[in-house]
């Protein structure tokens, strides 16, 4: 288990500024391939699957992460993947909680 993923999301409360640089590197560089950063804006992986039945158990596993959680991304569930994008919707930009789900994400794909 990555050290992102023992963590907890912490609710925005929207006083916080988006990160940027390297601060977004450092916390990248903490998740596994697969993962972008798109525009210092959000967070993308689209997850492959040998089906749509897998797909959707995936998209719903995560589902319930991200309730646990209370952070939510966007989901794109397709037959054969599933693509997350992840970002803290209250600052339009990136948080470390937004690291913690995309790890709880990696974490939950069944080939991890």
């Amino acid at each position: 288990m990555s050290d992102l993923a023992q963590k907890t999301c912490i609710p925005c409360r929207g006083d916080a500024s988006p990160l940027q640089g390297a601060a977004l590197s450092n916390l990248l560089s903490q998740l596994d391939e697969g993962w972008e950063v798109v525009d210092e804006h959000h967070l993308s992986r689209t997850f492959a699957f040998p089906d749509f039945v897998q797909a959707l158990a995936y998209v719903n596993a995560l589902g319930t992460i991200a309730e646990e959680q209370g952070h939510h991304p966007d989901l794109l569930l397709r037959w054969g993947s599933v693509r997350v994008d992840i970002w803290t919707h209250t600052i339009n930009g990136l948080t470390e909680s937004d690291f913690i789900l995309a790890a709880k994400a990696s974490e939950a794909y069944p080939s991890a």
